[in-house]
């Protein structure tokens, strides 16, 4: 990620045993490790070595995000919040509708935390940011509209809470948040995914393209580009897996 100019990089937690790779609570579907939302000290002490490892590829200058979805409860998320602090995180995102439980956390950590991607609407991150339980407001553009992602945004902005775009999806999407991300002042950081299907970019007449890490928003009208319906058909819905 350092070699292709990317400012930052973002993983969820990683076991590595001897039967391969499993992730931490993946957020949806089921947990190949359930822990009942409170980790036990291994697999705290993995997350401290992943990342730590991502830490010496990276060098310091790169940020370092973790994304603990809905896996932990505050207990643990304190506990891993203060195992992490010596790695200089630019965010430990974790997904709550507990905005009280979140603020105690922040205030208890010098490790700065993102969360929000899951709600909807100015109502619902009203509590988040008047208890300033986050340091970044994430917003998910698609699920919420844009024009009501603005209006979240300028909210956050009155708190002085920066915003980053939840993108986690295709290339369409990415363009959407990219939309919002050009028109808010107080952007963080933009997410997307650079690793994917190799096919991802026939889905779209100009699909999204990175230069030294910075996505280029497309000056096409609309969101500037359009749907290829021909290679979308090319690739239907799979059920997915989560072996």
């Amino acid at each position: 990620m350092r070699a292709r100019g990317f400012a930052a990089l973002k993983t969820n937690p990683l076991r590595f045993t001897p039967d391969g790779v499993s992730m931490v609570y993946p957020g949806f579907g089921p947990s190949p490790t359930a822990f009942e939302l409170n980790p036990d000290a291994g697999t705290r002490r993995d997350m401290v070595a992943l990342l730590e490892a991502f830490r010496d590829g990276a060098g310091p200058d790169t940020g370092l995000m973790v994304d603990l979805n809905f896996g932990v409860r505050p207990e643990a998320l304190l506990r891993i919040a203060r195992d992490l602090e010596p790695l200089d995180l630019t965010w430990l995102e974790v997904d709550t509708f507990d905005a009280a439980a979140l603020a105690m956390v922040r205030a208890a950590t010098a490790t700065p935390i993102a969360s929000c991607e899951a709600l909807h609407g100015r109502r619902a991150y009203r509590p988040f940011l008047e208890q300033r339980a986050m340091d970044v407001a994430i917003v998910d553009a698609p699920w919420n509209g844009l024009l009501e992602s603005v209006r979240i945004a300028a909210m956050a902005d009155a708190y002085d809470v920066n915003v980053a775009p939840h993108n986690f999806c295709g290339p369409l999407y990415t363009l959407i948040n990219a939309h919002l991300a050009a028109a808010i002042p107080n952007l963080r950081i933009m997410e997307v995914e650079v690793d994917d299907v190799p096919w991802k970019d026939s889905l779209l007449t100009v699909p999204p393209r990175v230069e030294r890490g910075r996505l280029q928003l497309p000056t096409g009208p609309g969101w500037g580009a359009d749907v290829v319906e021909e290679a979308v058909r090319a690739h239907p819905p799979r059920e997915p897996g989560w072996g």
